[in-house]
């Protein structure tokens, strides 16, 4: 056999066994993240991840990224929320690692996909993140944009609901400097929370097909805020 077809053959094997573990991983990771979230709450549920793995996906065919980590951070990043965990936001990082290195996935993957999830949330937008990357980025507004618009809106309901919170109450001000402490504790209103967080996000999109999905979600946003307050006001 000639040396390029060799050299062919053995290139082309290599990449077709890449493929398989790359779809392996994927497919065991999804499984795995079913499990675990079977009996989340419905904002941040198997549902609520896979939107963001389908947003994370369009976002990143317009970007230079690797694939894999996008797909795992995405799959991973609301593994074990600190919201469900008293706060504690070491163990989603720790499950997920755990998960990872049970697959024999790749060190510095594994590390990747970590950065990741560790640096992902808003946190009431008070913090520093110690690690960039454009995974993170396209991650991050996936999951915003999930935060946003008319899932965004039932999203946050649901949660309020869940954690038994007003829905409104014209006497208590949204607060716009609260330490992430605070944001963490907070027992505000449901719609303080647009105030707080979901009005901020569009102007802290990463990529270009985050911002200009943001924008329409933005709008539906401002929308149903009018036709609220207008409908508590007894305006119509």
């Amino acid at each position: 056999m000639l040396n390029f077809e060799v050299y062919a053959l053995q290139n082309s094997t290599f990449f077709n066994i890449k493929i398989m573990n790359h779809l392996d991983i994927i497919s065991k990771t999804i499984t795995f993240v079913k499990q675990q979230l079977a009996n989340a709450e419905g904002g941040h549920d198997w549902f609520h991840i896979e939107r963001v793995y389908k947003n994370s996906l369009l976002i990143a065919q317009s970007e230079n990224c690797d694939e894999t980590v996008v797909k795992l951070g995405a799959l991973l990043h609301d593994i074990a929320d600190s919201k469900f965990h008293n706060g504690d936001e070491t163990i989603g990082p720790k499950v997920a690692k755990d998960f990872l290195e049970k697959e024999a996935v790749d060190d510095a993957t594994i590390k990747h996909v970590l950065n990741i999830i560790e640096n992902i949330s808003f946190k009431g937008g008070n913090f520093d993140k110690n690690f960039t990357s454009k995974e993170l980025e396209i991650v991050q507004d996936a999951d915003r944009l999930d935060a946003i618009g008319a899932i965004g809106i039932a999203r946050t309901f649901n949660y309020g609901g869940f954690k038994n919170r007003p829905l409104y109450n014209p006497t208590i001000a949204p607060n716009l400097h609260m330490t992430k402490e605070e944001y963490k504790s907070s027992e505000a209103p449901t719609l303080n929370h647009f105030y707080e967080k979901l009005l901020l996000l569009k102007e802290k999109m990463n990529t270009e097909t985050g911002k200009q999905i943001a924008q329409e979600r933005h709008h539906f946003m401002e929308t149903f805020l009018s036709q609220f307050y207008a409908e508590w006001d007894g305006e119509k």
